[in-house]
């Protein structure tokens, strides 16, 4: 019988983390091949080339970085959990080996995140382009005057947002930045996109759920120097006026692997406390 072959990534800054994968690697390497063990910010679709699983040891932040590198190689994720929270990095260390087997045979199947691809134009020059799993920021940025953005889905104008910036959320990244500011909780498995302004100037402006086609486009009308498009809150570029912020759905997804004992709404509850009573 083939044995399945892994590709292992860390969050190697994080205190722990590299001495935990290496005092595994033996634990893994009689289960599977391992045919590569990285720091997440090193992987790329070429690291993980013909690999079954790969293993990504630290928090939501690292899984994001590994999702936007190996989506379109189709990969499942495994996310095991180093940091804080934990939420799309569902896996203590326990529970991972607990379920290893199972996953590396396909007892427990990956499900498919839906993703965006994003576009920032400028006139006279490349596009930025990036992947996102959780979400598209703009920033109003220094000096912190209000922003004015334009929002087109396919050809229906959306609405016109003042305010501080706006966020444009899928909805695995929907109990993130958009959660925080007041946006919709979307289950993981719809398909849709979030769309969130930050301290509007309006009474009446609120989130709005739109569907992941057509394309979504946001044109800078009035930015600040120090305007920006955070893409999951790791990856930054500068937005001028008159820039078109191109967000369409992704091709293809991240194949994350979910926690057999848990369900969305329990993961809720556990690290979100949704619905619990308030503590006097």
């Amino acid at each position: 019988m083939t044995r399945k072959r892994i590709i292992i990534l860390g969050n190697m800054t994080k205190a722990g983390v590299a001495e935990r994968i290496e005092s595994l690697r033996p634990w893994f390497e009689q289960r599977a091949e391992v045919v590569a063990v990285l720091p997440a910010d090193a992987a790329d679709a070429a690291a993980a080339a013909g690999a079954d699983l790969c293993v990504v040891f630290g928090g939501d932040g690292t899984l994001l970085m590994a999702a936007r590198a190996l989506a379109a190689t189709g990969v499942p994720l495994l996310g095991v959990n180093m940091g804080k929270l934990g939420f799309l990095a569902e896996f203590s260390v326990e529970h991972m080996q607990k379920h290893f087997e199972d996953i590396l045979s396909g007892k427990v199947a990956p499900a498919e995140r839906m993703m965006l691809d994003v576009a920032v134009g400028r006139s006279g020059d490349e596009p930025f382009h990036s992947p996102a799993a959780n979400d598209v920021v703009i920033v109003a940025g220094e000096p912190f005057r209000m922003i004015d953005l334009r929002v087109w889905q396919g050809p229906h104008e959306v609405a016109r947002y003042v305010g501080d910036g706006l966020i444009l959320s899928t909805p695995a990244g929907s109990t993130g930045y958009n959660m925080s500011a007041g946006g919709p909780i979307l289950e993981p498995t719809l398909e849709a996109i979030a769309i969130t302004p930050i301290a509007p100037h309006s009474l009446s402006l609120r989130p709005i759920v739109v569907p992941s086609r057509p394309p979504i486009a946001v044109t800078a009308i009035r930015v600040n120097p120090g305007t920006a498009v955070m893409i999951d809150g790791q990856v930054c570029t500068g937005l001028s006026g008159d820039d078109v912020v191109q967000v369409r759905r992704a091709q293809r997804g991240a194949r994350m692997v979910p926690h057999p004992g848990r369900t969305f709404f329990g993961t809720l509850a556990d690290k979100l406390h949704w619905g619990q009573s308030p503590h006097h």
